[in-house]
């Protein structure tokens, strides 16, 4: 029954529609153009008798059925239900792709009369549209089912249960502009009620709600039931403190949980009025949660928060993305193409407006020139803010080993509860011990074993490092991950604006001229007037706004260069006269000195208008400009970008033959280069309608912008850092590769030492394989000899002793990735330069670099690298935007203190039960045991208040090489837990023989096992409460990965205090303490110096033999079974290169193997 469901649907193995209800949604479209969904579903339709049943068994049970039904949903649905198609289910069980399970209900309603429809991508050539329609036929019902926030719709013709977002997908550019009318209100009705209301609504539980969920946690129920038994063995202070403790450690979660709720539901929910055209050609102002795909939207001038995702098809917008993204600097939105490519946000990105995002200024759309316009293509959790709030809501399980291994600890606990209860039945059962006490006795057993306190000590602990990150200027929204930033070990790092400077000073500009250049000028200033001079004027997305201008810090710096000024437009419609009544966006003047006559017949350097932008993508590497002078001559388009796109799309012979020369000169030494051109359009072209791929062809070479970008003082320090504590740097980058390689080297990410090979991997082309190439050099490929190349001696190279870094750019990463896999780890190893990557191929190279099994961080400014940041183990996104839901830290700085702290924490409350359990097990086999305030001082005074502020100690100052265990299940942490119980134990039954060996000691009278005050009992209790003390000190160490102990005055001061108050009440003199404690009273002092040197002894030999695991003495038994293979795919790939000094093989051309290139064909 359950199977993968294909076009973001999730299917049943049957896929034909019920018989008792017609098809309602048709949609015969191919399952390719949808995305895959990861969701397996089963169909069950209730049954009343066994949901009646299930009801009674509930009230009998008094609710624990309902508590295993909360825990197994399988079970529950089972129970109540029986199987049955998808099609005619009225309960389905979802099963994500990380094997969690949920319980949904479909739901239906009622179509109102009539018909939708809507047409999506052309499908083949004869233009067969895919058409979707809901009939009014026999039965007009929908059935759908919310999952996360998301709608899933039951389409017949699939068989499956669809994402609504299906309907709106495959819309070409053309289907948008053709909705620029409007939606009649009749079709705006039936399509919200098909997509559901446009809001993205986090749920904020009522207290209630939330009590429910919280106590029945597994930890709470087994709290009760411990408390029930605590109760009826007339614990009743002890039992009664529990109860207080757990209902402020709810309430406080409750607290916290709820407001965190509240603050994401404020942060998610938009609901503003907006302005919508109807079919009718009115305008009509409604609330945005009616907002459906197909809408259309007026934006005002003075802009609005988006409630939806947008293309805009007619203005410009001015837009704040830093919700989103991170990135502080506003974006420029131009109107997009009316062509009949397939519409995708993320291709088309800069004529995207997105949800969420604060649309600043709005120009040129609008009948009076003013607003924009819009139209609708997603909705509520569909949109790009409903997809970052869905993953923060809903975040995929951390794979971190620490939680996997609690989990099997506090089952090892168990399996020692188990064998305490048998010898607690053997031992009590032998005395004759009444049935009830001897039941209450041997259960009590568990309860001691498994730590109260465990689960509020480990949230606590998360909570410190949080507001430590805090402290520092880190915001953080996913707490959790704090404990994977200690495991990091590999960090990828952004170029500009995280290793340089976000700002680039102008070096100077190269022009031209028939087959060079002409020398370098180093200010723009001094340009004579001419296409370059305007080229750098005018080639930019910048805007003003209130007299401002906003844009890229890089076209500030290159505007500001050429003293020239941006104006507005003269005219309100944007229609200037100056220019030949062209709908002009803005105007760069030149300053008064160099204004010429208007007699001068070289118009090229008058004032400029810009009339069209295509602005600039990360993808393609390049924006251009379409610009008119006053004079009335030609339009000139003016390009802008990466050198080596600029120039591919130049004819050949306008660019100079040392334009790779040149470009190689400065990109190495570290200077950003930007390549113009230029072109002239005819004058009678339809400026407002021509194609971006019209304009951007046949372009002539302009010349060369050069621009020094510098390193930030502290990247080096940072790098340095890094790699003293072995953690991998990674540089990636949009930047050319020259470029990049020389700030990995000023960094120090490359070794001055090291070598730098360039990877060159070719697609096929024609008849010719795709090829893969290792050289040396400047990053240019290299055209070598086949034979030639294998008589190069390259091993020496990397014999010498000399390390060698590759360095790859995003075309040959991209021709890596899909026709050499199998080099594809190997180059990962070495790679430490990615240049001219676009953000897709950021985000591809840090989940390629995880499937080595590498923890891998990313730092990034959030605008380019989003995808990246959320994908990473660790993203840090360098922001002033502290609300960013870009990353999971928006932060300049990081530390690794989490994870020790934490391992200490769970060893220490573990050993706390251990020693517990074996003070009872002895008092058990002398026939006593703890009293009830003894139970209190011990889990409530020592334990509880060490436990919480054992781990405000802070992190260390220095990044130690080795990373911190992160599993409990290792030798060093499982052999010091079993050692130190045995010297704890051997310490109580010392102390035990100490006094049973006493001159004055009485023996128990055997009358019952709540003698108190007894001897026994009383030096067991003052041996286990130094133990409390003294393992809490020998857990703490967590050097170098924490401060030193001295430096957490909170735990020193309750150390000293507990210790002074432990000395208290064994050495000195009988007082009400001792007696509310039921202690015997021992007048013999000592006796009582005898037991004070058996707990100095036990903490100089556990601390010592602690000491000695930490420094490796158990390595031993690793060696003894055998030197293993590593279980990190990185770790076995570095050893095998280290053995393999050949490769890789330089200057030869390696051919995919057969098989490959049969796959990929």
């Amino acid at each position: 029954m359950a199977v993968s469901g294909l076009g973001g649907c999730c299917q049943g193995l049957e896929g034909a529609p019920s018989l008792d209800t017609e098809p309602l949604i048709t949609d015969p479209r191919p399952s390719e153009l949808s995305h895959v969904s990861h969701m397996d579903v089963q169909g069950y339709r209730l049954v009343y008798w066994k949901v009646w049943l299930c009801r009674i068994g509930s009230l009998c049970s008094l609710g624990l059925l309902l508590v295993l039904f909360k825990w197994r949903p399988r079970v529950g649905v089972k129970a109540r239900c029986k199987s049955c198609p998808i099609s005619m289910a009225d309960v389905l069980l979802l099963k994500d792709r990380y094997g969690q399970q949920f319980v949904v209900d479909v739901l239906t309603e009622e179509i109102e009369e009539g018909s939708l429809e809507f047409a999506v991508s052309e499908l083949d050539e004869n233009e067969w549209r895919d058409t979707v329609q809901l009939h009014n036929e026999k039965k007009t019902l929908l059935r759908y089912y919310v999952f996360e926030g998301i709608r899933y719709l039951w389409i017949a013709r699939k068989g499956a249960y669809c994402k609504a977002s299906i309907l709106s997908e495959g819309w070409t550019c053309a289907d948008l502009h053709a909705q620029l009318q409007g939606l009649s209100r009749a079709d705006q009705s039936t399509r919200q009620q098909v997509f559901g209301a446009n809001i993205i609504d986090v749920p904020v539980k009522s207290y209630l709600q939330l009590l429910f969920e919280e106590v029945l946690n597994p930890f709470y129920v087994f709290q009760v039931l411990s408390i029930i038994l605590w109760m009826s063995d007339n614990y009743y202070y002890y039992a009664a403190c529990i109860i207080a403790i757990s209902l402020l450690s709810i309430c406080v979660s409750l607290y916290e949980i709820r407001k965190q709720s509240k603050t994401l539901h404020r942060m998610a929910q938009l609901i503003v009025n907006v302005t919508v055209r109807r079919s009718t050609g009115e305008d009509e102002c409604v609330s945005s949660e009616e907002l459906v795909p197909g809408d259309c939207v007026v934006i005002p001038a003075e802009g609005l928060l988006l409630p939806c995702d947008a293309a805009l098809l007619a203005g410009e917008c001015m837009v704040n993305e830093s919700m989103l993204t991170g990135e502080s600097i506003p974006v420029m939105k131009t109107p997009l193409s009316g062509s009949e490519a397939t519409y995708n946000p993320e291709a088309h990105r800069r004529h995207t407006l997105f949800c969420g995002t604060q649309i600043i200024q709005a120009k040129g759309g609008g009948p009076n020139g003013k607003g924009a316009v819009a139209v609708v293509t997603r909705t509520g959790f569909f949109t790009a803010k409903g997809d970052l709030v869905s993953s923060i809501l809903y975040p995929q399980p951390l794979d971190f080993r620490f939680y996997k291994d609690a989990m099997k600890f506090l089952l090892f606990l168990g399996v020692l509860a188990l064998i305490g209860t048998i010898y607690s039945l053997v031992i009590l059962a032998r005395r004759n011990t009444p049935w009830k006490e001897l039941l209450i006795r041997s259960l009590d057993v568990v309860t001691i074993v498994v730590p109260p306190a465990l689960p509020a000590a480990l949230t606590t602990a998360t909570i410190y490092a949080q507001n430590r990150l805090k402290r520092q200027g880190v915001f953080c929204i996913s707490p959790p991950r704090i404990n994977m930033c200690g495991k990091i070990s590999l960090f990828c790092f952004d170029k500009t604006g995280t290793l340089t400077e976000e700002g680039l000073d102008v070096w100077g500009v190269m022009e031209a001229t028939g087959g060079g250049f002409k020398e370098l000028v180093p200010d723009p200033l001094f340009l004579p007037p001419g296409l370059m001079l305007s080229a750098l004027a005018s080639c930019h997305s910048v805007a003003l706004l209130a007299g401002q201008a906003l844009g890229d810090p890089l076209e500030l710096k290159m505007i500001e260069s050429t003293g020239w000024a941006l104006t507005e437009p003269g005219d309100e419609t944007g229609l200037d006269v100056e220019f030949g009544r062209n709908r002009v966006l803005a105007v760069m003047r030149p300053s008064a000195s160099e204004l010429p006559s208007r007699e001068d017949a070289n118009a090229v350097h008058l004032p400029v208008a810009i009339v069209r932008r295509f602005p600039f993508s990360s993808s393609i590497q390049r924006m251009s400009v379409v610009t008119v002078a006053p004079a009335g001559a030609s339009p000139v388009v003016f390009l802008k970008g990466a050198p080596e796109m600029v120039a591919s799309l130049c004819l050949k012979e306008s660019v100079p033959s040392l334009f790779s020369a040149t470009l190689r000169e400065y990109a190495s030494q570290g200077f950003r280069v930007l390549g113009f051109a230029y072109k002239y359009l005819a004058k009678e072209i339809d400026l407002g309608s021509v194609e971006r791929v019209e304009v951007e062809k046949n372009m002539n070479f302009l010349g060369l912008l050069v621009m020094k970008n510098q390193v930030k003082p502290e990247s080096a320090e940072v790098i340095h850092t890094l790699k003293l504590a072995q953690l991998r740097t990674v540089m990636v980058t949009g930047d050319n590769i020259l470029t990049a390689v020389n700030v990995a080297q000023a960094c120090g990410m490359v070794a001055s030492h090291d070598k730098v090979l360039f990877v060159h991997a070719s697609p096929p082309a024609g008849s010719s394989l795709p090829s893969l190439q290792f050289h040396q050099g400047d990053g240019a490929a290299a055209v070598v000899n086949t034979q030639e190349a294998i008589d190069i001696p390259s091993q020496s190279l990397y014999q010498n002793g000399a390390g060698y870094h590759f360095a790859i750019n995003g075309m040959s990463f991209a021709a890596l990735c899909d026709y050499f896999p199998e080099y594809l780890p190997k180059v990962l190893m070495r790679g430490t330069v990615y240049a001219r990557m676009t953000p897709d191929q950021k985000t591809q190279l840090v989940k390629a670099l995880q499937k080595l099994n590498y923890r891998v961080g990313m730092c990034g400014d959030g605008a380019n690298d989003c995808g990246a940041l959320r994908a990473a183990d660790c993203g840090v996104s360098l922001s002033e935007a502290e609300a960013s839901v870009a990353s999971p830290f928006t932060s300049k700085s990081d530390n690794i203190s989490c994870v020790p702290s934490l391992i200490s924490l769970f060893k220490y409350m573990a050993l706390y039960s251990l020693i517990q359990f074996a003070s009872v097990l002895i008092l058990y086999t002398e026939q006593t045991n703890f009293g009830d305030l003894q139970f209190l001082f011990f889990d409530l005074v020592l334990v509880t208040v060490l436990a919480i502020v054992m781990g405000r100690g802070g992190p260390g100052n220095d990044l130690p090489p080795q990373r911190p265990a992160a599993s409990l299940l290792t030798v060093p942490v499982l052999a010091s837990l079993l050692l130190h119980t045995f010297l704890l134990i051997l310490a109580q039954i010392s102390a035990l023989l100490v006094t049973v060996s006493q001159d004055w000691y009485v023996p128990l009278n055997s009358t019952g096992s709540r003698n108190l005050p007894n001897m026994e009992d009383t030096s067991l209790f003052a041996i286990s409460g130094f133990q409390y003390i003294i393992m809490s000190v020998v857990m703490t160490k967590g050097y170098p990965y924490k401060k030193p102990l001295y430096f957490n005055v909170l735990f020193l001061s309750a150390l000293v205090a507990f210790f002074s108050l432990m000395c208290w009440l064994v050495l000195f003199r009988f007082t009400i303490i001792h007696q509310a404690l039921q202690l015997y009273n021992i007048p013999d002092m000592s006796y009582k110096l005898l037991l004070l040197a058996i707990a100095a002894l036990n903490f100089f030999v556990c601390f010592l033999m602690e000491f000695m695991i930490d420094q490796g003495a158990l390595n031993c038994l690793r060696r003894l079974g055998g030197k293993r293979e590593s279980k990190k795919q990185y770790k076995r790939l570095e050893a095998q290169l280290t053995q393999t000094p050949s490769w890789p093989p330089l200057n030869q051309p390696l051919f995919p193997l057969q098989s490959t290139v049969i796959g990929v064909s």
